[in-house]
């Protein structure tokens, strides 16, 4: 083997395999990538970079760099070996124009090339090529510099020598197509929460993600991400905002059976469980064998510890599963040559040989762990024997949320204002903020399908109580009555069973300044934490009330930002012009309510959905946690009311 070749790893277009075309990925572009909104305008992005990870994984490649241009295209660039350039065999064309143009076309296929592959989830980057009205591509190898165009998956010339270079890896810059996208602006956030989470994923990578459209100061946004420390320094990023009852996060990492696998876990003083699970990177949030490995090897060995330390025979009390969970937070990541992955959205691992190499990994380690620090064990314990009692008592809590027939007018809240139509496909709920905004909605509803609840104040902050005082809350014993779903299912007892769901959309509509943003962020706590099912399911939506009426004789103009009032006002002149600022809901008259926030011809409703779980879990840990300055500086970034009433 020459020199150059053990650099490149014998990487060339002999490994690239062909499997089928491209031919349906325009014509059905929601097949290949979810979506055309929003979440599937940012997956073309997670495909390319998945390409520069699965290069770092196989060895070669230890930077990576993201930028949002100007024109909302995007450039990714790493220093991995960089695409083969040479002909492919049967293809008769440079395998880079093969991976490019073709679905399913690359060294992942190749077992030489690369032992695990996240990139096999996804469809490739020749679908993020086929939905782009224009991508450029220069590799860098073997000391020259290459590039081809494309533009909708199609190259507009072949594949071209532009000179020599030192440099080493893949440039990719593509811009989504518009005619395809109904959302065309990246968010920066979005894939700042990706790139961070891929850092520490994945240690010792160099990954920076820079937004070259400046803000209305002119600044432009930029972070970098290195991990020295993997999964440790992602577990002390999750609960930063929580009590720690260990000095350091348990580490376990080592390959059992040819499978890699790398663990960190640590509990705290709330009451939720918090375990992400990855796959080759991929965040597999339906869980699988590697979760169900996890469990069973925590569950066995902690009640092995604790039936031998003597603490549960003194506290008489039965242990389940969950009590081993309760207050855990969690990283699972394991690499799989061959994953095979289930569920609704592909995300749940499936390969049965994975399950016994964690709970192996898991019962050795944190045996191991326990024996030498006697201390925390003990702390751990006490931890389990809290949760039991509290289930218990939550138990008793939950029985009286589910006592008697939901769909009995006896079993519904009295201040209920349900809707005619029995299909709850049709059907949608508002949860509204006191009897003045719940008034205005009642009469200002469609009764055949829509539902009102009003809620008196704000509910209890589910983020730090214990699960029995969230069933004995009043307001939150109404919300599950009023949705008729029940807690616990024979694999879960904590799961949300939505079998006898009464609504399909289920809205909270507060007024539109902070203190109603706090409710709003209170609901979404309790639902990410206790009905997270009907998030991912996407029945939550948050109602968008207008902020402004600005009138001029007979022309009525709602504004629902700023921008729009100023748009008002140059449209009908600010003569003889008179503006309302809607403090509240119940401000608004019934008609005037439904024209602008119920009506589904003319509202805008908001879709809650969780693109990034470990994310989440922080934000709602943070800001319903006790630490207020990461809450402000949190508050003071996002806000969209702290200019409205200034």
């Amino acid at each position: 083997m020459t020199e150059d070749q053990n650099k490149n790893g014998n990487y060339s277009a002999s490994n690239i395999t062909v499997l089928e075309g491209l031919e349906a990925v325009r014509v059905r572009p929601a097949m290949y990538i979810g979506d055309v909104n929003f979440r599937g305008l940012h997956h073309l992005v997670y495909e390319v970079v998945d390409n520069s990870i699965d290069e770092a994984l196989a060895g070669y490649c230890t930077q990576i760099t993201v930028n949002i241009n100007e024109d909302n295209s995007i450039t990714v660039e790493d220093n991995g070996r960089g695409i083969p350039v040479d002909m492919h065999e049967k293809e008769h064309r440079s395998a880079l124009e093969v991976v490019m143009t073709v679905l399913h076309a690359g060294g992942k296929f190749d077992k030489g090339s690369y032992k695990v592959s996240g990139g096999l989830h996804g469809v490739g980057v020749s679908c993020v090529n086929a939905l782009s009205d224009h991508m450029l591509v220069e590799v860098y190898r073997d000391g020259k510099a290459y590039r081809q165009e494309y533009s909708k998956g199609l190259p507009l010339y072949p594949v071209k020598e532009i000179g020599t270079t030192e440099r080493r890896g893949t440039h990719v810059e593509f811009h989504p197509d518009p005619s395809i996208f109904t959302v065309t602006e990246y968010d920066y956030n979005t894939l700042l929460d990706r790139m961070r989470e891929l850092a520490y994923l994945n240690k010792g990578i160099d990954i920076t993600i820079t937004d070259n459209r400046p803000d209305a100061n002119g600044t432009f946004k930029s972070n970098h991400f290195y991990s020295e420390n993997g999964l440790r320094d992602f577990i002390a990023y999750l609960d930063e905002n929580r009590e720690s009852l260990m000095p350091e996060a348990i580490y376990i990492e080592g390959e059992r059976n040819g499978i890699p696998i790398e663990i960190a876990m640590q509990y705290n003083s709330t009451y939720n469980e918090n375990i992400h699970s990855y796959v080759n990177n991929i965040n597999t949030h339906e869980g699988g064998t590697h979760l169900a490995g996890f469990r069973s090897g925590l569950t066995r060995t902690l009640k092995n510890y604790a039936d031998k330390s003597g603490l549960l025979q003194k506290a008489k009390v039965e242990i389940s599963g969950d009590d081993f969970r309760e207050g855990l937070t969690a990283i699972i990541s394991v690499k799989v040559a061959e994953p095979q992955f289930e569920g609704q959205t592909k995300t749940k691992l499936g390969n049965t040989e994975v399950r016994g190499a964690v709970d192996s990994a898991v019962s050795e380690m944190l045996e191991n762990y326990l024996e030498e620090h006697p201390n925390e064990a003990r702390t751990i314990v006490e931890k389990v024997i809290l949760a039991a009692r509290a289930r218990q008592a939550a138990r008793k809590a939950r029985e009286m949320v589910q006592r008697g027939n939901v769909f009995s007018s006896a079993g519904l809240p009295g201040k209920l204002a349900d809707c005619q139509d029995g299909d709850p496909e049709n059907c949608e709920i508002y949860f509204v903020e006191g009897d003045s905004a719940g008034g205005s909605a009642k009469q200002g509803r469609n009764r055949r399908f829509q539902a009102i609840l009003p809620l008196r104040g704000k509910i209890l902050n589910v983020e730090k109580a214990m699960r029995h005082r969230a069933f004995e809350s009043e307001e939150i014993r109404n919300i599950y009555t009023a949705l008729g779903v029940t807690v616990g299912t024979p694999e879960d007892s904590q799961a949300l069973n939505l079998s006898k769901l009464r609504y399909h959309k289920v809205i909270i509509m507060t007024d539109a300044d902070v203190d109603s943003a706090h409710i709003d962020t209170l609901m979404l706590t309790f639902f990410f934490r206790y009905m997270p099912e009907l998030i991912e399911n996407g029945y939550v939506y948050l109602a968008t009330p207008p902020l402004y009426l600005v009138k001029k004789g007979n022309r009525h103009i709602y504004c629902w930002t700023e921008e729009d009032r100023i748009r008002a006002l140059e449209e009908v002149g600010d003569k003889g012009v008179h503006i309302q600022r809607y403090k509240g809901l119940g401000e608004m008259n019934p008609e005037q309510l439904w024209e602008t926030t119920m009506d589904p011809e003319n509202r805008q409703l908001r879709q809650v959905t969780i693109d990034n779980a470990a994310s989440a879990d922080r934000v709602f840990s943070m800001l319903m946690g006790d630490d207020v300055p990461p809450r402000r500086e949190f508050i003071e970034a996002n806000a969209t009311y702290a200019t409205i009433d200034a």
